[in-house]
């Protein structure tokens, strides 16, 4: 028994002086100081906006009708392409017929009193020269000769009007192009009475489409014409199209008191993917340059200090915007002319070369001292590895 107690006892002490060494070491983990880095190199800087809008054929035309009546025919349907002067549609012409008739009769009946009023005004006009009759009468006669020929004139451009209103009744194209919509179906009565019925809708040229896109105030700054742009739709949204903008309208739109300016986008359409009313998902680029020196914007945040870089030795320079490179134990500061940005990646016009490293951030590791301090903190509670509590038989 007193042997099996100094066995105990000799356990407990080593087990002291492990505990007192561990905490005399502070329990610490070593703290290795690494550094990340980039090389300064040409990229492609990009500043852009982003934006909806909807697509729309560049010329777009309603067609109407500026007489009331029947449609009787209608010679197109939707996706129909037609040319300028071609015939889609007539409305009935028996009242409009009517009305040209009653004109040229009326015409003829002012005709017919013209000429009476004139035979009459020279017979007054002779005897009035002789004497003959009252100047009462002859200024009578004349005022008549004179109403005669007002409404000849006035009967002329009836007639006229009613020519011009049957010719309404025949509508045509007033372009070039493919119906996007019909309003209209034989058999209805259209009313031009107040405004001008819309019948059809003709889209020029569908190969040459473009997007309206509405801008946000406080994006719409940045926008010319000229730039690049990018969008998507939702019916092929694996492509890519391209347009450039090609007007920035100056009206403003609010809309719950968000205020948006139209910036107008070319969209060539040469495949015909692009349809009227789709909505775009735009992309503006409002700033561009390719394959400049740059560096990662975060290289331009890092500053090091004595208590981050440990015993390194730092070497400052005098800037504004300042790059850090490292060669052994020495940080070295370069003073450099920055360029535009995108947020990820910043222009670098002088300042250092193409090729050289540069510090973006700094990475602290705690390195494990051994695998005894795992199985210290590990807790009596939870399970341990594979094999360790199985029972010995």
């Amino acid at each position: 028994m007193k042997k099996l107690s100094k066995i105990w006892i000799g356990v407990a002490v080593v087990a002291a002086i492990a505990i007192i060494a561990f905490l005399l070491s502070g329990g610490k983990k070593e703290t290795q100081i690494t550094f990340e880095t980039a090389q300064v190199e040409p990229a492609n800087i990009q500043n852009s906006i982003t934006a909806t809008g909807t697509i729309e054929p560049v010329t777009e035309v309603t067609v109407g009708t500026q007489v009331s009546g029947i449609v009787s025919k209608l010679y197109v349907d939707y996706n129909s392409v037609v040319k300028k002067g071609q015939v889609i549609a007539e409305l009935d012409k028996t009242n409009l017929i009517s009305e040209l008739n009653t004109a040229k009769a009326n015409l003829s009946s002012a005709q017919s009193t013209l000429t009476y009023e004139k035979a009459n005004f020279q017979r007054y006009n002779t005897l009035y020269e002789k004497g003959l009759v009252s100047a009462d009468d002859y200024e009578n006669a004349q005022l008549s000769y004179r109403k005669a020929q007002e409404q000849v004139a006035s009967s002329r451009e009836s007639v006229q009007k009613a020519q011009t209103n049957l010719g309404y009744a025949t509508i045509t194209s007033p372009i070039d192009g493919i119906v996007l919509s019909k309003s209209v179906e034989e058999g209805q009565t259209v009313a031009a009475s107040f405004n001008t019925p819309e019948l059809f809708t003709i889209a020029k040229d569908l190969t040459d489409m473009r997007v309206v896109a509405n801008v946000d105030e406080a994006d719409i700054g940045g926008v010319l014409e000229g730039q690049r742009v990018t969008f998507t739709v939702d019916a092929f949204p694996d492509d890519t199209f391209e347009g450039r903008v090609t007007q920035v309208r100056q009206e403003a739109t609010t809309t719950n008191n968000v205020v948006t300016y139209e910036v107008v986008i070319s969209a060539p359409n040469a495949d015909l993917k692009l349809k009227p009313g789709l909505t775009a998902n735009v992309t503006i680029y409002t700033a561009e340059k390719q394959g400049v020196l740059s560096v990662p914007t975060k290289a331009l945040r890092f500053s090091p200090t004595a208590e981050t870089v440990g015993k390194r030795k730092i070497q400052d320079v005098n800037g504004k915007n300042k790059v850090w490179t490292i060669s052994g134990n020495t940080l070295q500061a370069h003073a450099v002319q920055i360029g535009m940005s995108d947020g990820t990646h910043t222009e670098i016009i002088s300042g250092i070369k193409q090729g050289e490293n540069i510090i973006t951030e700094i990475k602290a590791v705690n390195q494990d001292e051994g695998a005894a301090d795992e199985e210290t903190e590990r807790s009596p509670f939870a399970p341990g590895p594979p094999g360790r509590n199985k029972n010995k038989k």
